[in-house]
This record gives C-alpha cells, sequence and structure tokens, in this order.
C-alpha cells in the first residue's frame, strides 16, 4: 500500500498523516518516487524540490509527534505554477531572460497553503508569458499529455495538469485568465474550479508594476486536481485572507442555504454558429441526465450570449495585451510567441484607447443580464470547449486554425469576462482523448458547483484512475514482451 500512496487524494492524505496510518515521509517518497520515473519523459516539473520536500516532510512529523496543532494539508505534496512567487526561488513565467527573477516572498496563494501544512515538491511548466492553448517555452521546453503525446496538455497551467494525471501528488496550483485552469483541466480528465473574482487573494511580489485593469478583473488563482473532493479542500483553504490584495471579499465558502426544492440548473449546448463536436453535444445531455438523477432541477435554456461575452474578452483585453504584454513579448519573447500574440489581436479586432474605455464600462450590463439569469438558474451546465482537445502544437499553424480555437473556447472566454465562478469535470473519453463539461455559477457559489461536479463525478468516476489501469496494462505486456 504504501508504496501506492502517490495515488491516494489530498483529502486521504491528510487525514492519513494526521491518523498515523502512514507518515508524510512515506507520502513524500511515494510522489517524488513517482515524479522522478516520469517526471522526465513528460516535463510537467521543471523545478524539482524533491529534497527540500522530503527534510520538510520529516520535519512535519516531527510537529505532528509533538502534538502541535497542524494545518488541514499537513505533510501533503503540492506544486506551484511557475508563474507566481515562492519566496527565494525564481519566477520565469517561462521566459529565459526571467530565469534568475528571484520571488521576495510567496504570493498569497503560496502563503495559505503553507499555512495549511502543504509541502511543496516542485514548480510547474508555463508557457512564455502564460498566455497559450498549450505549454511550451524555450526556457525548460514542451510538457507531453500523459493521455497521449502528440495532445495539448492545456495551457497555460499544462504543467499542473501533466503532473496531476501522472500522480505527482492531488493538488496543483494554477491560474485562469481566459481557461488556464479549465483548459488542462479538460485536456488531461481532471476537476478544477476557476473562483469568483475576489475569492482567491492574488498578487506577485516579484511584479515591476501593476497588471491591466481588465486583466486583475478577469485572472484569479485556483487548484488543479483530479478529484472533486480535493478542488473543494484547496480552493478553500487558498481563499483566506491576504491584506496585499485589496480585491479580495470575505464571503463564506459555504453558502447560504438555497430556497426549498431542488436547485435548478439551466442546460445549454449554444453553439453561435460555431462548430461543435457530436460527442461533445452528447456529453451534455448524459451530464444533465446525472444531474437530474440526482436531485437537480434540470431544464434547457437560452442564456445571454456567451458568444458576445467572449467577443469582448478578445477586444478590450486584447487592448491591454497589446499595452503591456505585447512590448515584454518582443523585448524577451520567442518568435513564437509574438506570432500568437499578434493572431490574438487580429482575431479579436483589439479596439483604441476611447473604445477600451466604453468596453469597461459595457461589461457592467452584461455581467448584470447573467447575474439576473442565475438569480432564476443557480447553475448553468454547458460545454467547455466545442471540440475534442487538440494537438499540442494547435495554437502555431495558422491564424484560422488559431481563430477556431478561439471559437471553440467562447463557453471559457465568456466566463472569464464576466468574472463568473465555473468549473471543469471530466465527463470521458472524446476520440480516446479526455473530456469535460463546464459548470457555471452564482458569484461566490463555488460550492454549489462544486456539489454537481461532485454528482457527476459520481457517475463518471475518477478518470485518472482509467489512464493508470491503461498505462499498468502497457507495463504488464512490455514485460511480457521482455520475458
Amino acid at each position: 500500500m504504501k508504496n501506492n500512496l502517490w495515488q491516494l487524494s489530498a483529502c486521504e492524505m491528510a487525514q492519513g498523516i494526521r491518523e498515523k496510518k502512514f507518515s508524510s515521509e512515506e507520502v513524500m517518497y511515494s510522489v517524488t518516487e513517482r515524479m522522478a520515473l516520469h517526471n522526465p519523459r513528460l516535463n510537467a516539473v521543471v523545478d524539482d524540490y524533491s529534497d527540500e520536500a522530503m527534510a520538510d516532510a520529516r520535519e512535519a512529523d516531527r510537529i505532528l509527534a509533538a502534538g502541535e496543532v497542524v494545518g488541514e494539508l499537513h505533510g501533503v505534496p503540492v506544486t506551484i505554477k511557475s508563474n507566481v512567487d515562492v519566496e527565494g526561488k525564481p519566477t520565469p513565467n517561462g521566459l529565459p531572460a526571467f530565469a534568475d527573477l528571484i520571488a521576495p516572498a510567496d504570493s498569497p496563494v503560496v502563503s495559505n497553503l503553507k499555512k495549511a501544512g502543504a509541502i511543496i515538491i516542485g514548480r510547474t511548466n508555463t508557457p512564455e508569458l502564460s498566455i497559450r492553448f498549450t505549454t511550451d517555452n524555450p526556457l525548460h521546453g514542451r510538457t507531453l499529455n500523459p493521455w497521449h503525446e502528440d495532445a495539448s496538455p492545456g495551457g497555460s497551467s499544462g504543467g499542473a495538469s501533466s503532473a496531476a494525471a501522472a500522480g505527482f501528488g492531488p493538488i496543483h496550483h494554477g491560474n485562469d485568465i481566459g481557461g488556464s485552469l479549465r483548459c488542462p483541466a479538460f485536456n488531461c480528465g481532471l476537476a478544477t474550479v476557476k473562483p469568483t473574482f475576489g475569492r482567491v487573494p492574488a498578487w506577485l511580489p516579484s511584479a515591476p508594476a501593476e497588471r491591466g485593469m481588465l486583466a486583475q478583473l478577469m485572472s484569479v488563482q485556483g487548484a488543479i486536481c483530479r478529484e472533486v473532493r480535493d478542488v473543494r479542500l484547496a480552493t478553500r483553504l487558498m481563499a483566506q485572507a491576504d491584506p496585499r490584495d485589496p480585491f479580495w471579499m470575505p464571503v463564506p465558502f459555504e453558502g447560504w442555504p438555497e430556497e426549498s426544492g431542488a436547485i435548478r440548473v439551466g442546460v445549454t449546448s449554444e453553439c453561435y454558429g460555431h462548430s461543435i463536436h457530436p460527442e461533445i453535444t452528447a456529453s451534455i445531455d448524459r451530464a444533465a441526465g446525472y444531474l437530474s438523477d440526482a436531485g437537480f432541477a434540470v431544464e434547457q435554456v437560452t442564456t445571454p450570449s456567451v458568444d458576445d461575452a467572449a467577443n469582448c474578452w478578445l477586444r478590450y483585453l486584447g487592448n491591454e495585451l497589446k499595452s503591456f504584454l505585447m512590448p515584454v513579448a518582443r523585448e524577451h519573447g520567442s518568435k513564437t510567441v509574438q506570432k500568437i500574440l499578434e493572431w490574438y489581436f487580429e482575431i479579436g479586432e483589439v479596439d483604441d484607447a476611447e473604445d477600451y474605455r466604453i468596453g469597461i464600462k459595457e461589461r457592467t450590463a452584461m455581467t448584470r443580464e447573467w447575474d439576473v439569469f442565475l438569480d432564476k438558474y443557480p447553475l448553468v451546465l454547458s460545454p467547455y470547449f466545442l471540440q475534442q482537445t487538440p494537438e499540442w502544437n494547435c495554437d502555431t499553424k495558422s491564424l484560422e486554425e488559431m481563430r477556431t480555437l478561439f471559437q471553440s473556447g467562447i463557453y471559457s472566454l465568456g466566463t472569464n469576462w464576466l468574472s463568473l465562478p465555473a468549473g471543469v469535470v471530466p465527463i470521458g473519453l472524446v476520440e480516446e482523448l479526455p473530456a469535460g463539461v463546464q459548470i457555471i455559477g452564482r458569484r461566490f457559489r463555488e460550492d454549489l458547483i462544486l456539489d454537481a461536479m461532485e454528482s457527476i463525478e459520481a457517475r463518471v468516476g475518477v478518470l485518472t484512475q482509467k489512464l493508470w489501469e491503461r498505462d499498468e496494462m502497457k507495463s504488464l505486456s512490455f514485460l511480457d514482451c521482455v520475458d
């Protein structure tokens, strides 16, 4: 059993350590051995802290033995994406020029995980400037999807998703401004929640300047996990107060009870004239059935336009990307990331400064429309991505293929424009690769989203178990051939 501790959920690990069924050192050994075996091929973890983590695990066991009070993640291994700060460690964000940018302090999300007792075992890969649909950069190279090496692990938290699916611990930090939590979760068969803006505190101590206002309003921190219960635990602990984020909101994680009767779930697979894979449509129907069986009041609906919201993301956030991010890409980035950003601007028809001000103003009206809709339907079941998991180099082929990617991702971009919480949970395989569905919810009702996700997971199962079983069968077949 102790050789397979890496397979446990964070909830099981934390409980087992507290009850002394096994030690943090034993957990850490199991996880780091798993990482040492598979990370050289996957390139998910690009800064390996295994030695430090083993020492921290022994200290965690000493603290527990001494009877001291411990946090809810005491002794549990986690990874941190390499675009937020871990004190004393580099924050390169995929850029060789920032390889030696040492963080002066922990970002709030890192601080909160440490306060809960988590142990950082490494930093996960991200594309240059964390702005791609896949994960590759000149500093650390390409990260592979454990399900298939030609498939994208997602971006920009592709290192986190690859590490999660491969079994390098149960909790993996990521962030999301256009889909960077949900895209990797979809691509690798994992669960995540993009929290409401203001739920999880954020700040980058190493940053030379503040981000643009829209980037601040749409970017959130979160966790990618194999199991929904771990997403709930990690998100709740990440959401503790930090005075360095003036937008953090002191809202209880468990929301007020809903009115009597079943919670209403609006269901949509509207594609707005864009192409949608028939198995994605079928997966929405299947998930709707699972929710209905679980006691939710499921109803087909027409939501306010997701397509319009996604186009606003491109037009108005594009203005900030062009003003603030493109100069950094031109000075420090590769030709690849420069070309990708140029394609973004062409697809989004980026507006000038005057239209940008109007766009921010009109965002309020679109948000109000969705809030009114969600007052009637607390949850919305929707596609996340309209197509199957794409190839690893999906965003480098042509402007037209990039346009198709954005069209397929309207349900991702639209929820960021509105700063609404949204989760992705696996629904099965589409063309032999993982796929998921999205649950959109009311502001600060991540708890309801997670409830619905758990109901779907109860029927689908933990998808990574199928990956591990498949790989185990391959290993046994190989050994049979050797024999």
